[in-house]
């Protein structure tokens, strides 16, 4: 059994790879029985500033998983800033032991920041990575993706620029542009609930929004 949370499909496609039919974190965060039985259990997530994504921790918290092998993907584009120790620390005040945490390296689709051309251009070695991960499963491998000094320093910096950032900076994000036709898949999607219509045309709401998407009309 896996479960996922993407944001531009680079960890669908991760869980794709790693079982036939992964089920949507943002789907199974409303179930109301949360309780899942397999032999094995993963969670497959992009990193959201090296962390795991608010949606993905929330259901982490209220979820009960019976299994003898929880394990963890954490997918991303530029560094991962340790995450897998991040994840660790995070399942453990939560009460849960992963047996095997790992990172995988893929394109950085982040269109705001980042040239899909020049990442194209990027030897990632995603299948070879990706067949190894897969390897490590099917064996119930007990593995921690390593983290260096130089990982954690990543993490303190990316938190000191964070934390330096004007107040209210994400507010205008995204903007809804004349492309919006009003088909209100926004509105189906999100899984927090972000947009809604006014006028046949989408509203965003950034409260609660983890700015995961940026490939649709109103992508600024």
């Amino acid at each position: 059994m896996v479960f996922y949370f993407t944001a531009t499909g680079n960890s669908l496609y991760v869980a794709k790879q790693l079982c036939e039919h992964p089920v949507s974190i943002a789907q199974a965060v409303h179930d109301k029985q949360k309780t899942y039985r397999a032999e094995q259990i993963g969670i497959v997530c992009p990193m959201f500033g090296h962390k795991v994504p608010r949606l993905v921790k929330e259901f982490l918290e209220q979820a009960t998983f019976e299994t003898p092998y929880f394990y963890m993907i954490l997918t991303y584009g530029y560094r991962h800033g340790g995450a897998s120790e991040l994840a660790q620390q995070m399942l453990k005040n939560i009460g849960i032991q992963p047996a095997y945490i790992n990172v995988l390296w893929k394109l950085d689709n982040f269109l705001p920041s980042f040239d899909m051309n020049k990442q194209k251009e990027m030897e990632k070695h995603v299948g070879e990575h990706l067949k190894q991960i897969r390897e490590d499963i099917r064996d119930q491998r007990r593995f921690l993706s390593p983290v260096t000094a130089a990982d954690r320093a990543a993490h303190q910096e990316f938190l000191s620029r964070k934390n330096k950032m004007p107040e209210g900076l994400l507010q205008n994000f995204y903007r809804i542009t004349e492309k919006c036709i009003g088909c209100e898949i926004c509105t189906r999607v999100c899984p927090e609930h972000c947009f809604h219509m006014e006028k046949h045309k989408s509203v965003w709401s950034p409260d609660r929004c983890m700015y995961c998407i940026q490939n649709a009309p109103f992508r600024l």
